[in-house]
């Protein structure tokens, strides 16, 4: 039997992280370094730089290697581009979080086509990109994990646009499960709660956050700590046999 260090250990793999520069991707791609992966940090914007920067400092200080690749994934050059220099550096991906996403607060009926096409831009087509190219490079018994959120099981307004796009990943990651998992890869996709970030704060107010604090059991927001343990789990050898899933991580949150 393989003991629980062995079962975590990721020495050598490689695992792209997009959206890396802070908040959650920057959570997740720590915690794989620490248990030996090397890591692509992924940022979308000159404006990112800086934190994208600190992610790879941390990285590096941890003893793994970090190559830090911009770009906007919506741009199927730029996919080809990020996996091109990944293999470059590393020779080989284990492990693609896609993490990178873009929120918005608003009622449908205020939704400009601008800010529609961006929303489905980053949420939907970037991790479709990603998903269509990791397929052609991901090595046998590889990890596919896509950021969704829990308002795909939420009867609620304003968010209806931004969980719109999300709620493609469902059916991407199931078909991608099937299409790939012969040789050994999952892809199943990770749907947080409110998470007590700057990405979850930007749209809220006082009042909001209380009413999302009492929609979970302990009446808190989420922790990044609370999400990063279920991604841990995931790319490891013990979650073999969990593809094809959509996994709630969220407190109880329920606003049904």
């Amino acid at each position: 039997m393989s003991t629980p260090s062995t079962q975590l250990d990721l020495t050598d793999k490689v695992a792209i992280v997009t959206g890396a520069a802070r908040n959650m991707g920057r959570a997740f791609a720590i915690s794989l370094a620490k248990r030996g992966a090397n890591i692509v940090v992924h940022y979308h914007s000159d404006a990112s730089l800086n934190d994208a920067e600190q992610t790879a400092a941390e990285i590096a200080q941890i003893g793994r290697r970090a190559l830090l690749v911009q770009g906007d994934l919506s741009q199927e050059s730029q996919v080809q581009a990020l996996y091109r220099q990944t293999l470059e550096a590393f020779g080989r991906v284990d492990i693609v979080i896609n993490n990178a996403g873009k929120v918005l607060k608003k009622a449908i009926a205020d939704i400009s086509e601008q800010e529609y096409d961006q929303l489905f831009a980053t949420n939907t087509k970037a991790p479709f990109l990603m998903m269509k190219h990791v397929a052609q490079h991901i090595q046998e018994q590889g990890r596919i994990i896509n950021m969704g959120t829990s308002l795909l099981a939420a009867f609620t307004g304003l968010y209806g646009a931004y969980a719109g796009a999300k709620a493609p990943l469902e059916h991407l990651t199931r078909a991608l499960a099937k299409e790939i998992g012969s040789r050994g890869v999952t892809v199943n996709v990770v749907a947080p709660g409110p998470i007590d970030t700057a990405f979850f704060h930007g749209e809220e107010n006082a009042q909001s956050v209380a009413y999302l604090s009492s929609a979970s059991v302990l009446n808190r927001l989420g922790h990044i700590d609370d999400v990063v343990p279920m991604v841990d789990f995931l790319v490891s050898e013990e979650a073999r046999w969990i593809t094809g899933q959509t996994l709630f991580v969220n407190g109880g949150f329920v606003t049904r």
